[in-house]
């Protein structure tokens, strides 16, 4: 298969390089990940900015701009032509359970590809603190590769996160993102200069841990496996605002 890996730790990531050695061997991969950290950003997109490109080696490309940008770099310039079979985002260094998924960048790089009809996986780790046991994640997304491609719609993307377990999977559950809330964590510095400095983090607040959920299959040493739509209609909201009756025109003025 041609691989289009990418990530949104950044190219030297030890998840990016986990999967690499996992792959090489038996595809035509392609590394186009972003030149440093850039977890957080979701779906951001460099459109003002000139992104760019540096080679680092055959097929390994770090790029100074989101992961959705590298996906698109990828598959519409660098591997124009030739696109992927198959984009690949992570070994993300932490889960993107639940919620995560809409501030993730290692999610919206699988999302991205989705939107450009190609095959998006995100693959995470459920742990943020070391050792990452990124070795047997990455050998069981090789082993079962094209199986998950196979699941793949262009509705959608696949969102995967791996317990952290020095041996290989015991088995894989599907699964539907847990509700997962967050506390924000705000603290400020004042500048000598009179300018003030916010620095912003979270910790979970509520999760729901309940079976058949992402959380509750890698709290029991699982691989969740989880489809995400790419389709922001709510369906079950439009009959309900169809009942309201909204003031417009002259009503609406006064």
């Amino acid at each position: 298969m041609r691989i289009l890996l990418t990530n949104d730790d950044g190219i030297q990531s030890p998840g990016l390089k986990a999967l690499t050695a996992a792959l090489q061997d038996h595809h035509d991969v392609w590394v186009i990940a972003p030149d440093g950290e850039r977890s957080g950003m979701s779906h951001s997109l460099s459109l003002r900015d000139p992104i760019r490109v540096e080679r680092l080696g055959p097929q390994q490309f770090a790029v100074g701009g989101s992961p959705a940008d590298c996906v698109i770099v990828g598959i519409t310039g660098l591997m124009e032509g030739s696109p992927p079979d198959v984009v690949l985002s992570g070994i993300n260094l932490g889960p993107n359970l639940g919620t995560d998924v809409t501030f993730s960048g290692t999610a919206a790089a699988a999302r991205q590809a989705s939107y450009m009809g190609y095959p998006g996986l995100a693959l995470s780790m459920y742990t943020h603190t070391p050792p990452f046991e990124l070795a047997p994640a990455a050998r069981f997304l090789a082993a079962n590769i094209v199986a998950l491609t196979d699941l793949w719609e262009e509705s959608l993307f696949i969102n995967i996160n791996f317990p952290n377990l020095p041996s290989y999977p015991a088995g894989y559950a599907i699964t539907t993102p847990a509700r997962r809330l967050y506390v924000d964590d705000l603290h400020h510095f004042d500048a000598p200069a009179g300018v003030r400095y916010y620095f912003m983090s979270g910790v979970p607040r509520e999760c729901s841990l309940a079976d058949g959920s992402d959380w509750f299959a890698v709290e029991q040493g699982q691989v969740s496996i989880s489809p995400i739509s790419v389709n922001p209609i709510n369906h079950d909201a439009i009959d309900h605002f169809h009942q309201v009756t909204l003031q417009s025109g002259q009503e609406g003025n006064q």
